[in-house]
């Protein structure tokens, strides 16, 4: 009997270690300060997680904040990469570089490793947990996680609220007097709506080393403002730094809490058909709580499919015209479009450019457009331009004169010079008080569900 039980341990014990199917470490720099620990599962799942200890930008707490991870992330077919990053010692640049550089691998080498790539998540603990939430809001496109998860994340730079020697150590003493870099770094002012990946964030109600009410809530509260995808989870007791140790009290639930957030996170097939949805606040959702799923590129998602992956750069308040108030082609939108790479665009722009104050700038639509549509074609995507909705009030100074008799007419003329599919949303989008909110110029809730249907309609037609 106790040869049976004992062979039934092993094999046991060979079966969880097989979950692991290569460990190797990669340098991240030439003079090896900066390392990546790879875990590659046996059963790759596709989706990815690059995690990044903590440890308050003065030592790496690497083991429970990092190693002990990767046999349950393997066991779940999830690919996990611990990035050992350079301390900051006042330049954060280091441990930034040092983690994009990870992501940068991890997506090269997806085919390799059995990874999708836009299913790259980043998990940080701690000042890892601030670091991670730097790389979902201020990198660029490429190196941008697809999601986060944020283990009792330092999150303000302001050392009155937060740990004091993270942003110290971060920002350096001469940052900690630059109040612009304390703001920005700050990373819950940095959360950009739809452009912030989506976040899970763990703490302990009784953390008293970073203080959860200005951390870990404040960038809940920046995400849930912005109407993205964010969830919180708050364990009774447990303190700081429990990492993924078995000696949390509330470690069982905290990996089933966690392991439910991811399954139920639907990653983009790898070959998807990328689509753009580039436009105003009627892109972008105005008025439409939850926007990231309810606006209309969220139902566009919807009416197309698994084989596309829909995008929203709507930003609100902006105008094709470059000379307008808010010209669209100045945002992070704009740029993330274009990294995007898409295989579909659609451009909804023009209603902001009817006010007065703009359109007294209206002899340089046409060029501003033609600056649109030759940026997008160095990736030869098939371009769908809306004409704008039908303005029903004057709110705002938004003109559907001007709209009728002159940004209509240019769109056309540049949609028929380009080869452009063009949808007059004008005609085709029936508006009224059943379909638009009372300022006359967002669509509501039917609305926008009605937008995605004639748009969706019109890219099936097309194929």
């Amino acid at each position: 009997m106790k040869k049976m039980i004992t062979f039934g341990l092993m094999l046991l014990a060979l079966t969880v270690q097989a979950q692991t199917a290569r460990k190797f470490t990669l340098n991240l720099t030439d003079d090896s300060k900066a390392q990546m620990v790879c875990y590659l599962p046996q059963t790759p799942s596709g989706k990815a997680i690059v995690g990044v200890p903590g440890g308050g930008y003065s030592v790496l707490s690497n083991n429970h904040e990092g190693y002990m991870a990767s046999e349950w992330f393997n066991q779940q077919g999830i690919a996990y990469f611990v990035v050992n990053y350079r301390l900051p010692e006042g330049d954060r640049t280091k441990p930034m570089s040092d983690v994009e550089h990870g992501i940068r691998i991890v997506r090269d080498s997806a085919t390799a490793w059995g990874i999708n790539p836009h299913d790259v998540g980043i998990m940080g603990f701690s000042a890892g947990g601030h670091l991670a939430s730097v790389i979902s809001t201020h990198a660029d496109f490429d190196v941008r996680p697809d999601f986060s998860i944020l283990f009792y994340p330092v999150i303000s730079m302001d050392e009155k609220v937060s740990h004091k020697w993270s942003c110290i150590n971060f920002l350096g003493e001469e940052g900690q007097k630059n109040p612009e870099l304390v703001r920005d770094f700050s990373t819950m002012n940095a959360v950009r709506r739809h452009l912030t990946p989506p976040a899970i964030i763990l703490s302990a109600s009784d953390d008293q080393v970073v203080p959860l009410l200005t951390n870990g809530l404040e960038y809940y509260k920046a995400m849930r403002n912005a109407g993205n995808d964010c969830a919180m989870y708050v364990y009774p007791t447990g303190g700081h730094g429990f990492g993924f140790g078995p000696w949390f009290k509330y470690h069982d639930q905290l990996l089933t809490d966690l392991g439910t957030w991811l399954k139920a996170r639907q990653a983009p097939q790898p070959d998807a058909i990328r689509v753009a949805c580039i436009g105003n606040s009627i892109t972008d959702g105005h008025g439409i709580d939850m926007a990231t799923v309810y606006g209309y590129p969220a139902l566009l998602q919807k009416k197309l499919g698994n084989g596309y992956w829909v995008k929203n750069f709507g930003v609100g308040a902006r105008t094709m015209l470059n000379k307008g108030d808010f010209p669209y082609m100045n945002e992070v939108a704009w740029k993330d479009a274009l990294a995007f790479k898409p295989d579909i665009v659609v451009i909804k722009l023009g209603t902001n450019d009817s006010k007065p104050k703009n359109w007294k700038f209206g002899s340089e639509f046409r060029h501003d457009l033609e600056q649109m549509i030759k940026s997008l074609n160095a990736n030869k995507p098939r371009i769908f331009l809306c004409t704008p909705i039908k303005a029903e009030k004057m709110s705002w100074g938004i003109n559907d004169s001007i709209i009728v008799n002159d940004i209509i007419p240019i769109q056309k003329a540049v949609a028929s010079k380009y080869k452009l599919q063009l949808i007059d949303l004008h005609t085709l989008f029936p508006g009224g008080s059943e379909l638009m909110f009372n300022d006359g110029i967002h669509p509501n809730g039917k609305g926008v569900e009605k937008l995605a249907e004639i748009i969706a309609e019109k890219i099936n037609q097309v194929k």
